[in-house]
C-alpha cells in the first residue's frame, strides 16, 4: 500500500460520494454545498464539473445512463447530456434545512438514502428505499445524520452509520425483496477518533470508513475489529470508493467546511481528492434500475 496521493487538487466545500464509473474509466463525485457534480478521467486528468440548482448529497448511476441522487428537495434523476433534473420523491422541499445526505444503489438496483437536518439535532430523519417502480418508504427511522451506506458482497448485508451517534450498523438484507431485519451494531467509534462518514466494502468483505475529523480511514474487519488505519493529510476525509482498472485503487473526497482559516493554512490539500494504492479489490459499483 503506498501513501495517499492528491489526484484533484482543488478545495471542495464538502466532496462526497465518489463513485467509480467503470465502463468510462472515471471517477464521479460532488460537492454538497458548491453544489455540483464532478468528474475525472485519471489517465488524463481531464475535468468536468456540472453545477446543480440545489444542494446535493449523493448518486448512483443509473442503468439508463441517467443519474439518481439524493437532493435537498428530494429524490431526483438527473441527465447530465441535457442537464435536466427530474425529481420523483419530495423530502421536505419547502424545508431549507433538510436534505438528503448519504446513499446509493444496492446490487439489485434500489436506491437506499438517508434524510437528514443540517443542524443536526434532531432525532427525526429516515434511512429510505426507493426503488425502480417508483415507490419509496422509509426503512430506518430516528437517526440523525444517516451516512455510511455500503453493501456486503453478497448483498446480503446492508451498512449504515449514524455520524452523530458514533455508531456502524448492520442488517440482514433479504436480496429479493429488499427488506432489512436483525439489526445490530457492527463497531462504535470513539468521537476523538473521528465520526463515521462515508464508507465502502471490498471484494473480501472488509468495511472501509472514513473517520471524519481524525486524519483517517478505517477498515474494519467483518467481526467488527478494526484490522487496518490508513493516515490522509488532511483532517476531514468524508468518502471513499474502489476505482481504476482493477477496482484496487481507493479514491477519498474530503472536506474544507466547517474548518476555519488557521486550520485550512496548517492543511492546504483540505478539500483534495486522493488515491491510495490499496492492493485490495473493491467492488462494482451497483447501479439504479431492474
Amino acid at each position: 500500500m503506498t501513501a495517499p496521493r492528491c489526484v484533484v487538487d482543488e478545495r471542495f466545500i464538502v466532496g462526497e460520494s465518489p463513485r467509480w464509473h467503470e465502463d468510462e474509466q472515471a471517477l464521479y463525485w460532488v460537492d454538497i454545498y458548491r453544489p455540483s457534480i464532478e468528474r475525472l478521467d485519471p489517465a488524463t486528468g481531464a475535468r468536468r464539473t456540472w453545477p446543480m440548482p440545489e444542494r446535493i448529497g449523493c448518486f448512483s448511476f443509473c442503468r439508463d445512463g441517467r443519474l439518481i441522487a439524493g437532493m435537498q428537495s428530494g429524490i431526483a434523476f438527473i441527465d447530465l447530456a441535457s442537464g435536466g433534473v427530474e425529481r420523483v420523491f419530495d423530502l421536505e422541499p419547502d424545508n431549507p434545512e433538510v436534505r438528503f445526505n448519504d446513499g446509493r444503489s444496492d446490487p439489485q438496483g434500489r436506491f437506499w438514502v438517508g434524510g437528514m437536518i443540517e443542524t443536526m439535532d434532531r432525532e427525526t430523519n429516515a434511512l429510505y428505499r426507493y426503488d425502480p417502480d417508483g415507490s419509496c418508504r422509509a426503512m430506518v427511522d430516528g437517526l440523525i445524520c444517516p451516512n455510511g451506506l455500503a453493501f456486503g458482497p453478497d448483498g446480503a448485508t446492508l451498512y449504515h452509520s449514524d455520524s452523530r451517534r458514533d455508531l456502524v450498523w448492520a442488517w440482514d438484507l433479504d436480496p429479493a425483496s429488499g427488506d432489512i431485519a436483525n439489526r445490530r451494531v457492527f463497531a462504535a467509534n470513539d468521537p476523538g477518533e473521528g465520526r463515521p462518514d462515508g464508507a465502502a466494502v471490498d471484494a473480501d468483505g472488509h468495511y472501509w470508513i472514513c473517520c471524519v475529523g481524525a486524519w483517517r480511514i478505517a477498515r474494519y474487519a467483518p467481526d467488527g475489529r478494526i484490522d487496518r488505519v490508513i493516515g490522509v493529510p488532511v483532517q476531514r476525509p468524508t468518502a471513499c470508493t474502489f476505482g481504476g482498472p482493477d477496482l484496487d485503487t481507493l479514491y477519498v473526497t474530503t472536506a474544507t467546511f466547517p474548518l476555519a482559516d488557521e486550520a485550512l493554512w496548517k492543511q492546504p490539500l483540505a478539500g483534495a481528492v486522493f488515491a491510495i494504492d490499496a492492493g485490495i479489490r473493491g467492488l462494482k459499483e451497483p447501479r439504479f434500475g431492474a
